[in-house]
């Protein structure tokens, strides 16, 4: 069974992600492509360092190329930023990565991409679906990857520079090699290393890397930036004396944060601080897109400075959707992914890492500091938020008590109103809100939770835990 989820199909290996079940999408794909007439545009196909990625990125060119459509096959591990950046740049219709992104070691997937570089709409994914259910097994078609490459039915490519120095030329590197900072970089066995290594030194950043050999396991730890992954990040920042420690996924498109005191900077401030930078220090203009899972201290700096905030359901296709229709500046979710204006369409942690870099630069603040000057000015938010395994039977009865019945705790707190867009958030009358969603990529229900009191949000947060049996 291939079902997509926010974030592409994720399935365990072995399971569901089977070489079977990779061929079988790869067919349904290259049957859309063609009866879609787009088949000669080709398509981009890149891995990250997980457990048969890139295999998997081969057997899934096979199918293509033996279709009659050109692979442009990276042949690195790239990460996604870079894949969705080639599709962009290749003119491609569609493309994809071989990754599970922060997802435990034990998983793999495929994201999907669209024209210019950007995450497949539930559309397409759905349609997607629909030519899967319609395939026969004998009827998929498959060329040896040498035989497609002699045929030049798969071609090597490697977009790397480019992407580099597209970054590059959109900070201020001047300002970046003026400001001397000393950077510590944990990849978390993911694929970041060389990308971002390379434009923090070309910036004159000093700049040192742990974590960075190829381990499918990824160090027993979830490569998922966080303060409890990024603890020996934070613990060698300190020691050691760095303006900053960088942790990024293990695919790179998000990233984690950890400041020059050793604290760990929640994606919601990573935002804040960002929006704030590029309306009040680089005078730039545009709203700011966010989904309902993310911090409302945007929708105060938007308004402080005469701009809207927009919210979207999770998955970062909304935000980037949302993002070119209101031509908005900034769009971000509290996993820890972003993206701004002029740049690809997804998220990018490579990106995000060295507009961060530029901030300290061109500020010539801490970031404590800045973010005390944004607290000070704002407010400051208090966020809290869990994960949820569950059974099958357990979601059956989360969904009775959510959605058919619509039933909620006493908050004993006024509430303004009750939106079922994306899960269940409540939006509470003074200010605050919680949200219970379920995970699009894992068997995971998520509660997230955001008052002015780090009292009030634990407290509001137990309430729903405790009334939902969790």
């Amino acid at each position: 069974m291939i079902k997509f989820g926010t974030g592409g199909w994720r399935a365990i290996i072995g399971e569901e992600f089977t070489k079977e079940n990779l061929v079988i999408l790869a067919q349904a794909i290259a049957d859309m492509m063609q009866d879609e007439k787009i088949s000669h545009f080709g398509f981009v196909i890149g891995y990250d360092r997980r457990f048969l990625s890139d295999k998997a990125a081969g057997w899934f060119s096979e199918i293509l190329a033996a279709n009659g459509i050109t692979v442009l096959f990276i042949d690195r591990v790239a990460p996604t930023p870079l894949v969705m950046y080639a599709v962009k740049n290749f003119n491609t219709c569609y493309g994809a990565a071989v990754t599970a992104s922060h997802n435990p070691a034990d998983y793999n997937g495929i994201k999907i991409f669209t024209r210019g570089g950007r995450d497949a709409t539930e559309a397409v994914t759905g349609k997607i679906e629909e030519y899967i259910g319609k395939i026969a097994k004998e009827n998929i078609k498959s060329i040896a990857f040498e035989d497609g490459i002699k045929k030049g039915l798969i071609k090597i490519i490697d977009p790397m520079n480019d992407y580099i120095d597209t970054i590059i030329s959109m900070i201020d590197t001047q300002a970046i090699k003026e400001r001397k900072l000393k950077v510590l970089l944990d990849p978390m066995f993911g694929v970041s290393k060389t990308s971002l290594q390379t434009i923090l030194v070309t910036a004159r950043c000093e700049v040192d890397i742990i974590n960075d050999r190829h381990d499918t396991l990824f160090g027993g730890r979830l490569p998922s930036p966080s303060s409890h992954t990024l603890q020996r990040l934070r613990d060698m920042v300190v020691e050691k004396g760095y303006d900053i420690g960088i942790g990024t996924d293990g695919d790179a498109d998000r990233l984690g944060i950890i400041d020059e005191k050793g604290n760990f900077i929640h994606p919601n401030s990573i935002l804040a601080m960002l929006y704030y930078y590029l309306l009040k220090y680089k005078g730039w203009k545009g709203g700011v897109v966010r989904n309902v899972a993310t911090t409302h201290l945007l929708d105060k700096i938007a308004k402080a400075f005469g701009e809207e905030c927009y919210e979207v359901p999770v998955g970062f296709k909304n935000i980037s959707s949302m993002m070119e229709e209101k031509s908005a500046l900034l769009g971000g979710e509290s996993s820890g992914g972003l993206t701004i204006r002029g740049h690809i369409k997804g998220k990018d942690g490579i990106f995000a890492a060295s507009l961060l870099i530029e901030l300290l630069s061109i500020t010539g603040m801490k970031l404590s500091d800045l973010l005390n000057e944004i607290h000070g000015q704002f407010g400051k938010f208090y966020f809290a938020e869990a994960d949820f395994r569950y059974m099958d039977k357990d979601r059956e009865r989360l969904v009775r008590v959510l959605y058919e019945e619509k039933r909620i705790p006493d908050f004993n707190i006024k509430i303004k109103n009750i939106s079922y867009s994306d899960g269940v958030k409540i939006y509470f009358e003074s200010s605050g809100w919680i949200i219970v969603r379920f995970s699009g990529t894992e068997p995971l229900l998520r509660v997230f939770c955001e008052m002015n009191t780090l009292e009030d949000a634990d407290g509001v947060s137990r309430k729903m835990k405790e009334f939902l049996k969790l």
